[in-house]
């Protein structure tokens, strides 16, 4: 399975495997591949980090900061290299990295050239300050946000990716009026109302929600999969991004 970059695979092929393998790639730092496969990972994963800086108190022009100077310091110095697929999920060890990063840079004397200097991915910050407002709450911790965040960023991934697997613009519209099937509901609307507005029968509506139910957890399970090492863990992590979600 090629690793994606965005909304949809943009890689080219690049990278071929797992995202730990993208992981590796990038902590490779003598081959040619090793910025790119940071910079996809940064792409993947960077909105999480940022909301998780920005609720451990710091403004929204200091997060912006220390979240580029985080990924610049990811490849500057190496850290990649001690990235071990056999010690869990990507998603712990980018935390326990971010709050080391964190530590190192509050000891820094001149804090107001945070990333000056380094290379800048372009992220929409912008966008992102506007979700992390809509998300704020002051009822859970800083870990247990950015554990809600890459939940959310993986099931965010599998509903793109199903979408993206619709064929014509009348499938895009049929996934559109169905879509709210899959994760929160119908939102009052019944089987039956769906089935006229897209000139099919009940039954069929049915039958194509419960396909499509299927292709997104197969595509949530591989998205999954992408952060561990052992396969075996896939529906353990599965079930605790979910509790973390709904809780």
């Amino acid at each position: 399975m090629a690793a994606e970059t965005g909304s949809g695979d943009q890689s080219g092929g690049l990278f071929s495997t797992t995202k730990w393998s993208l992981v590796l790639a990038a902590g490779d730092t003598v081959a040619p591949s090793s910025r790119e496969a940071l910079a996809a990972l940064c792409r993947l994963y960077w909105y999480p980090v940022y909301a998780l800086i920005r609720h451990l108190g710091n403004d929204r022009d200091s997060s912006k900061d220390l979240a580029q100077g985080f990924f610049a310091y990811l490849l500057e110095n190496q850290t990649l290299k001690i990235a071990d697929p056999e010690r869990g999920s990507f998603r712990s060890f980018l935390k326990a990295v971010l709050y080391n990063y964190l530590r190192h840079e509050r000891r820094r004397e001149q804090a107001q050239k945070r990333g000056g200097g380094r290379p800048r991915l372009d992220l929409d910050f912008e966008g992102a300050e506007a979700r992390y407002r809509s998300e704020l709450s002051h009822d859970e911790t800083p870990d247990k946000l950015f554990e809600k965040r890459w939940a959310q960023t993986l099931l965010t991934r599998a509903f793109e990716r199903l979408g993206n697997e619709t064929a014509d613009e009348s499938d895009h519209q049929r996934f559109r009026v169905l879509a709210p099937f899959l994760t929160e509901g119908s939102q009052g609307r019944s089987y039956a109302d769906v089935a006229v507005e897209l000139a099919m029968t009940e039954g069929a509506v049915k039958a194509t929600v419960h396909r499509m139910r299927k292709r997104y957890g197969q595509l949530l399970r591989a998205e999954v999969a992408q952060t561990l090492a052992d396969p075996d863990q896939v529906e353990k992590e599965i079930r605790y991004l979910f509790s973390i979600v709904t809780a």
